[in-house]
């Protein structure tokens, strides 16, 4: 295959909700560009993206597919991401390494809440963006209706490129108004017949393509002061204008098609081809010391591996973007993050499951290679005297947890050795290991993005797996002081254990001292403060241990002990198990023997001291609140809050954002189990949240009392 230059490189993500038609897109760009010989279709499981068997078996993508096409001597690298938010790593990484977002509509729906997703995902990270109205020959296509969700969402930036003469079933013609031509098909699409644009259509053409030589104009000056003289641009004037205001998303162009039939196929990768901006035309990327890199083919080979995965008879697959350089056959290369070295063996480019060798790929060209020894996704390959490390792919925060375990025990290290693999094809699948919780977490974007995991361990693994309900991260606190004291004492012949700890507990809030003296039952206790060591928590809070011991009752080589022993109990709090915090422990007493006394003695004596009287201090359970924001269609709004409130959210604050409302709520992490499988439900899909944790809070007493019930009756059981 050709070596292409990076001045003839475009790389392009393919974004859209589930059901707007990008996987049939991509099969009419691949035939329309002679990769494939003819074109498969979802129905038929023979489309060159959704390759993978879990894609065939629920038909939609679940990865994204990188795939490339040679159109008028310029290279395309497509990156056809998933459509379903759960799946919104594959749309995250691909808008990482590519440098043009193309969203589809489905011409029946017209915006939903995946194109707001999708839309809000390039804006965070700045690339230009291209509207693509698909599915024209829909019945209940509104072409106008769009437009006008479009203007309404995204102002006068939105400038359409070309309108379709009619929609519905005989959908066959668009006007183009860049070009100022009609483009007709025969029922088999394809080549176009180009003709000129009729006169019933010619005033309304004529007045978008006046819209679009001023918004084309706008983007640079010298086009500005042209269009002020002659009111008009040439076609090249045109394109630089409209490549401009899509590096600096000044305006997002309007394109139809009807991907299903290959009707404006052609006419769109001529577009791609000839205005949307090269790699060297975007702003560069930093590398993980914050340096800008740079595309340059004579510059240092560096090599970044944004997406891995395990194919059908080939196993690994490692794709990856040249940041910097070239890479040829045969190059050694040195692992920046791992240390090692690797060979590029064989050097590929890719369309789904069709691998191309090549034997040089130049910088800004995205590629592939085969079982490489020592190469995860994230990492970096450099040549000689390059230290690059590139770490600039920022994923969401998951949605959705199962505690996960296989159906036979024996089967654990194998399923760890398995999801650490997936993980990789995949880094919103997050394992973890809880040894809080003592379980095996998995997270992910939601019940679909889980039910998928589960579905390719038991389908192509073999590995019989069980989801149960995650436990919640409760914690423990107090909320007023009380004392106990606690003699440990065992004798047995010869040296016995003999430990006597007397110590007060009490709220810690930041900044608050001592105090000189505690009542309790009409009895004072002094304290003086000789000594504090304040211990922040690995799982949130902190432990304040305050050594106030006078007159050496104690020495204090046994206070380590006695902290350990504390620490022991707040690992395992009294009321349900769970991690306390947020406590000061203050010893003041108690007594020791000159032989008898050893750190186990004060181990075991400060821990059930501290059990004690953390019992008789009003003990209270914390439960994580995460910040939820949903993004719903206007029309589900009041279905959507009634639902939060059941789920005991406070209610933040509303907004409209471009067409849908925004709710913010607070809600306790323990309602949040199955909102994503809730919220589809009410909202038939259309509806989509992200959460963060805020902070821990107190329980309503009802929810403790049942909880603290819970926690008795499983420990009578054991």
């Amino acid at each position: 295959m050709k070596v292409y230059q990076t001045n003839e490189i475009k790389n392009i993500a393919l974004l859209g909700s589930s059901g707007s038609g990008k996987t049939t897109l991509v099969e009419a760009m691949l035939f329309e560009s002679s990769v494939i010989k003819r074109r498969g279709t979802i129905a038929a499981k023979n489309t060159v993206s959704d390759y993978f068997p879990v894609e065939q078996e629920y038909g939609y993508s679940v990865f994204s597919t990188v795939l490339h096409v040679e159109w008028n001597n310029k290279k395309l690298n497509i990156i056809d991401c998933p459509g379903s938010d759960d799946f919104v790593g594959g749309t995250v990484t691909a808008l990482n390494v590519t440098d043009t977002g193309i969203i589809l509509l489905n011409g029946q729906y017209g915006m939903e809440v995946g194109t707001q997703n999708h839309f809000r995902y390039t804006g965070k990270l700045g690339k230009p963006v291209i509207f693509l109205v698909n599915q024209l020959d829909n019945d209940k296509c509104d072409y106008d209706n769009i437009l006008e969700q479009l203007k309404e969402a995204y102002g006068s930036k939105i400038v359409p490129i070309q309108y379709p003469i009619k929609t519905g079933p005989d959908f066959n013609a668009l006007i183009d108004v860049l070009l100022m031509k009609k483009y007709s098909w025969k029922p088999e699409g394809g080549v176009p017949l180009i003709e000129e644009i009729p006169a019933e259509e010619m005033d309304k053409a004529t007045e978008m393509h006046k819209a679009l030589v001023e918004a084309a104009a706008e983007n640079d000056e010298q086009l500005m002061e042209k269009f002020f003289e002659q009111e008009s641009l040439s076609e090249d004037e045109m394109r630089e204008g409209i490549r401009k205001g899509l590096i600096s998303r000044g305006m997002f162009p309007v394109f139809c098609v009807c991907a299903g039939k290959d009707m404006g196929v052609r006419r769109l990768m001529e577009f791609l081809g000839n205005v949307v901006p090269f790699v060297s035309d975007m702003p560069k990327v930093a590398n993980a010391t914050g340096k800008e890199i740079t595309p340059d083919p004579k510059g240092p080979a560096s090599l970044y591996f944004f997406k891995t995965s395990v194919e059908p008879h080939i196993g690994e697959v490692s794709y990856f973007k040249v940041m910097s350089g070239s890479v040829k056959e045969g190059d050694d290369l040195l692992n920046a993050d791992r240390g090692s070295k690797e060979r590029m063996a064989q050097l590929y480019v890719v369309a789904g499951g069709n691998r191309i060798k090549t034997e040089q790929l130049e910088a800004g060209d995205i590629g592939a290679a085969v079982k490489l020894k020592d190469v995860k996704t994230g990492n970096t390959l450099n040549g000689k005297d390059c230290d690059y490390r590139f770490n600039f792919i920022k994923y969401p925060n998951s949605r959705y947890s199962r505690a996960i375990k296989p159906e036979n025990e024996a089967d654990v290290e194998k399923m760890m050795a398995i999801l650490n693999r997936m993980h990789e094809e995949d880094p919103t699948w997050v394992i973890e290991q809880s040894k809080e919780l003592r379980q095996t977490l998995v997270h992910g974007q939601g019940e679909f993005h889980l039910r998928t995991l589960k579905w390719r361990l038991e389908t192509n693994e073999k590995l019989p797996v069980k989801f149960e309900e995650p436990r919640i991260p409760y914690r423990e606190t107090i909320t007023k002081a009380a004392r106990a004291d606690y003699r440990h004492k065992k004798q047995s012949g010869g040296a016995g254990q003999f430990g006597e700890v007397h110590l007060i507990v009490e709220p810690y809030k930041e900044g608050t001292p001592v105090p000189d003296t505690y009542k309790f039952n009409g009895q004072e206790f002094k304290t003086t403060v000789r000594s504090t060591e304040e211990i922040a928590l690995d799982w949130g809070g902190k432990l304040i241990f305050v050594n106030s011991i006078v007159g050496g009752s104690i020495d204090t080589r046994f206070l380590p002990a006695i902290l350990k022993g504390v620490m022991a109990r707040m690992e395992q709090g009294p009321l349900t198990g769970s991690y306390a915090r947020d406590v000061r422990v203050i010893v003041y007493d108690g007594k020791m023997h000159p032989v008898d006394s050893n750190e186990i003695s004060f181990m075991l004596a400060g821990r059930n001291a501290f059990s004690e009287a953390f019992k008789n201090a009003g003990p209270k359970i914390l439960e994580p609140i995460y910040d939820v924001e949903v993004f719903v269609p206007s029309d589900k709004m009041g279905d959507v809050m009634g639902d939060l409130q059941g789920r005991r959210a406070m209610i933040m604050g509303m907004s409209s954002e471009k067409g849908f409302e925004k709710l913010i709520a607070k809600v306790p992490l323990k309602e949040m189990s199955s909102y994503s499988t809730a919220l589809s439900s009410l909202t038939g899909g259309r509806a989509s949240f992200i959460m963060r944790f805020a902070s821990y809070e107190l329980v309503p007493s009802e929810v403790q009392d049942k909880l603290i019930k819970e926690f008795e009756t499983k420990q009578t059981e054991e």
